[in-house]
């Protein structure tokens, strides 16, 4: 029988909302500038202990300079040191990055670690080469953490399967745009963006949700992460818990 665990993407709702009604959040800070330490620690006291975080990868490791997300998050990033972030290239900088992640990881005690690449980040051998040194550079880190890689870009689905296997990685996906690449363990982010609708502003409807927890059950993983990123996520997370 498949365990379905439902939650958030950011805090929708107030820490104490959130901690008495859910038992899944994913840590959105940490992808544009990650807390202190302390805040993390604070975080987990604060929580139910059999609460989960899940933790999103900061964008340094991800994303390229040029991405608006560094705008948003107000880093700046000197000219000559440009090439030298994103892309899971395997860099100081990209490594110092996944050192600040990995520790706000351990202050959260979170066991998965999400890496959303953006579009850009298409198949090529390049990145092929960045994503095969990056996670093998890390693979001390990894002992009791599952990575999930969550690909905005234009991949072929062989590949995908092929370097999931390879290093060991969740394929992170929306249910609703396609399926995940074959794995005990499935990561579902739900942004809002079933074909033809809305997205970040979408409210899944009934048959929505219905269909989503069809889609649980295809995935024959006997664990599955169910994590909504839509304005109206916290409602929608509720009512899908009352789906099941």
């Amino acid at each position: 029988m498949v365990k379905v665990k439902v939650g958030i993407c950011g805090f929708a709702r107030s820490q104490d909302t959130v901690f008495t009604n859910l038992r899944l959040l994913e840590v959105q800070t940490t992808f544009y500038r990650p807390m202190k330490r302390s805040t993390a620690e604070n975080w987990r006291r604060r929580a139910p202990k059999e609460f989960e975080f899940t933790v999103k990868a900061w964008q340094l490791i991800t994303h390229e300079p040029t991405s608006p997300t560094y705008r948003k998050a107000r880093i700046e990033v000197a000219e000559n040191e440009v090439d030298k972030y994103g892309f899971f290239r395997p860099t100081d900088n990209v490594f110092e990055a996944w050192a600040v992640t990995n520790e706000i990881r351990k202050a959260l005690d979170a066991k998965i670690v999400v890496f959303q690449s953006p579009a850009s980040f298409t198949e090529s051998e390049e990145n092929i080469k960045n994503m095969r040194d990056f996670f093998r550079a890390i693979a001390r880190d990894r002992k009791d953490t599952t990575m999930v890689w969550e690909h905005r870009g234009k991949w072929d689905r062989n590949t995908i399967e092929k370097l999931c296997t390879e290093l060991d990685l969740i394929h992170g996906v929306d249910p609703f745009a396609e399926g995940p690449a074959p794995s005990d363990l499935a990561y579902f982010r739900l942004h809002g963006s079933p074909p033809g609708k809305r997205m970040y502003r979408y409210t899944y409807t009934e048959d929505d949700l219905k269909t989503l927890y069809e889609k649980c059950l295809e995935t024959r993983s006997s664990q599955v992460y169910v994590l909504f990123n839509n304005d109206t996520m916290y409602d929608d997370a509720l009512r899908f818990m009352e789906t099941m």
